[in-house]
């Protein structure tokens, strides 16, 4: 064999193709357990078995001991809270009020160790930002998922109780490493059915599994559950019959789960049935559940996701519904807002409801699972999103009120504090249906321990964890994670634009959507306003006035034109065609440009990751080039079908300088897809 073929051999060994093939099924969790080191702890119990085990078989330095002690330094973190001190090479103690700490310390432990970070002398002070730390599955009883693009539930209600999956401790132990310390195991368009003994049965297995990871259960219940399930003429929240089944059912439940969470409930909203059935109001609802569950630690999360077919703006529903009961629920309900006003959608404010309820708990519910921003097809990281979520200013008690301040107990003192994220979990091999997807689950339980955490540290540790520690493929991919937001905003809906999706989809555009008798506030034209004089939702006093529920200065930073960012000006005002932008163009030139923009970032991101070849496994690196192919043909989609049709209004060309349309208009018209598989 000459030189040259060998070194052609060597050469292929180095290449992904001969790196270890990976799926995805270990996510950020990827350590070998080849490693015995020496644990000890000064208590027992399940969660301190876990971290010895963990620590055991990954922990590469000196000896560990774990603590537990109730002095006062302690006691301040909180029962989650932590402290880590030593040194690798001398001997490393993890201390907590709690068995559950110190499985989160040596978590943290061994994230330092796998991103790099555990060089020299280690003094770490942890504590989470929010008591509770919640996934939401929008999971049915038949395996499906609502908004679901990873597969089938990883809820296998058809095999439990008898048989149990492989991967319920999986995702206990996914959770834990992130701090997420509750789960909602059902959807919120409940079926009455998870109430039956028979269900309840299921779902105590879940939470004995899911308990030494310091994870609790709670279940999503359907309102009418009075009604359906134990017969009763009606599920009125002030009736006795109806409180008297509600007690019942909850003390059956807490004999079977001592450690249950609580309910969350989606009522009188999109056709859930709920207390305004009765004349009643959602304060009387909740109150009606906190009740039952009060004398054994349970809560109630009540959703405020309302909006009825009326002519005010649906932005404005939420607000109108819920602030007249600001101080009139139990202290052991915490209403669940979504973070913008209509839907989860790419860019939005923040609900004016942060800020607002001063007397009320607010848990903010952010979107793992990409619904509005391409599926499991697009790779869109969200740390940044939801950065800027936490860090708007609500000026509620003046300048530095931001969002995080009003629902972390810092501002307001209620009894808990907690957030929620909706899951994007299935039985995907790799979890999540895209690699990349896997960082929006762990950003989450990141920032909802941390909400102080860059998105650049995130992305920087998932990265180092998942793929290589290797500075040549961090360093750019990190980059195109972090670019990956703006530019789903850019080539979908730019400058504040919103809910343009197709119907009965919310993957590709439509803008010139009309169903015949469907309702305005379910097709595109009723954000967008598009006509020959603009374009954009008239939210100003001088339209719907929704600006008038956002605290001074915002009020007014938003209502003037020349003040409101540029990134939500159409959310906010409708504006001519020719309206100048700071940068000197025309409102129409620049939504061509940030729409083209979009499409170029996509291009980038394909090249970014076409030369990480030789730093990652195949089978990955093969995934997610076909995802960014897919892409980059949706972000042009995107961009030809927005530009095209909102130019029948504009009457204006495309700046020549950028790239042309591919697409006919009347082409894109014709597009229908069926996703209903993915609900």
């Amino acid at each position: 064999m000459n030189r040259t073929v060998l070194y052609i051999l060597f050469s292929l060994c180095i290449s992904a193709g001969c790196l270890k093939a990976e799926d995805g099924s270990r996510l950020w969790l990827r350590a070998e357990k080849t490693a015995s080191a020496q644990v000890k702890a000064n208590r027992k119990s399940p969660a301190v078995t876990v971290a010895i085990e963990e620590l055991k078989t990954q922990w590469k330095g000196a000896p560990v001991q774990l603590n537990i002690h109730r002095n006062k330094e302690l006691r301040e973190l909180g029962k989650d809270g932590y402290i880590i001190s030593g040194d690798k090479q001398a001997g490393i103690t993890i201390q907590s009020g709690s068995d559950i700490g110190l499985l989160y310390g040596a978590y943290h432990l061994l994230r330092l160790q796998e991103t790099q970070n555990d060089n020299g002398v280690l003094q770490v002070e942890e504590s989470p930002a929010y008591d509770l730390r919640l996934l939401n599955h929008w999971d049915n009883l038949n395996g499906t998922v609502e908004r679901g693009y990873a597969g089938y539930s990883i809820w296998k209600w058809d095999e439990l109780p008898a048989k149990i999956s492989p991967r319920y401790k999986e995702y206990a132990r996914a959770n834990a490493s992130i701090g997420i310390n509750g789960t909602v195991l059902n959807n919120v368009n409940a079926s009455p059915d998870i109430l039956t003994g028979n269900y309840l049965q299921k779902v105590k297995v879940i939470a004995d599994i899911l308990r030494p990871y310091g994870i609790k259960v709670y279940l999503s219940v359907n309102f009418s559950s009075p009604k359906i399930l134990g017969g009763l003429s009606g599920s009125d929240p002030l009736d006795p019959g109806v409180q008297r089944w509600w007690r019942n059912k909850v003390g059956e439940i807490y004999r079977l789960i001592p450690d249950f969470g609580g309910f969350l409930v989606k009522a009188n909203s999109e056709g859930q049935p709920g207390p305004q059935d009765y004349g009643r109001t959602h304060a009387d609802g909740a109150n009606m559940l906190a009740d039952a569950l009060k004398p054994y630690g349970g809560i109630v999360m009540w959703r405020a996701f309302v909006y009825n077919p009326t002519h005010e703006d649906r932005a404005k529903q939420a607000y109108q519904e819920f602030i007249p009961l600001d101080g009139k629920f139990r202290d052991n309900v915490i209403v669940q807002v979504k973070n913008g006003p209509i839907d989860f959608q790419p860019r939005e404010p923040f609900s004016p409801l942060f800020g607002a309820m001063k007397h009320t708990a607010l848990m903010p519910e952010l979107q793992i699972t990409q619904e509005y921003l391409g599926f499991s097809n697009h790779l869109v990281f969200l740390a940044p999103q939801w950065k800027e979520f936490f860090e708007s200013d609500t000026y509620c008690n003046g300048e530095g009120s931001t969002v995080a301040k009003t629902t972390d107990g810092t501002l307001f003192s209620h009894p808990v504090s907690a957030i929620a994220g909706v899951a994007n979990i299935g039985q995907d091999t790799n979890w999540c249906g895209h690699h990349f997807a896997q960082a929006n689950w762990y950003a989450f339980g990141r920032l909802a321990w941390n909400h102080r955490l860059t998105a650049d540290e995130i992305a920087d540790e998932w990265l180092r964890m998942t793929f290589t520690r290797d500075e040549a493929f961090v360093i750019p991919v990190k980059e195109m994670m972090l670019d990956s937001w703006g530019a789903a905003v850019n080539y979908m809906m730019p400058l504040g634009l919103h809910h343009i999706f197709a119907w009965d989809h919310h993957y590709g555009p439509e803008p010139w959507c009309d169903i015949p008798g469907a309702r305005p506030d379910w097709l595109p034209k009723y954000y967008h306003n598009a006509c020959e004089e603009g374009i954009g939702f008239d939210r100003t006093t001088g339209g719907s006035d929704a600006v008038s529920q956002y605290h001074a200065p915002l009020k007014e930073y938003f209502n003037d034109i020349a003040t409101c960012p540029e990134d939500l000006l159409l959310w906010f005002h409708h504006v001519p065609w020719d309206h100048p932008m700071k940068n000197g163009r025309t409102l129409w030139d620049e939504l061509c440009y940030r729409y083209d923009t979009g499409v170029q970032q996509v291009r980038e991101f394909q090249k970014i990751w076409d030369r990480m070849e030789n730093y990652i496994d195949g089978d990955r690196f093969r995934h997610v080039q076909s995802r960014l192919k897919i892409h980059a043909r949706d972000a042009v989609w995107w961009k030809d079908a927005c530009l095209l049709y909102f130019q029948t209004y504009s009457g204006r060309p495309i700046p020549y300088d950028i790239e042309r349309p591919v697409h006919e208009l009347d082409d894109l018209k014709k597009i229908k897809l069926d996703l209903r598989h993915h609900n």
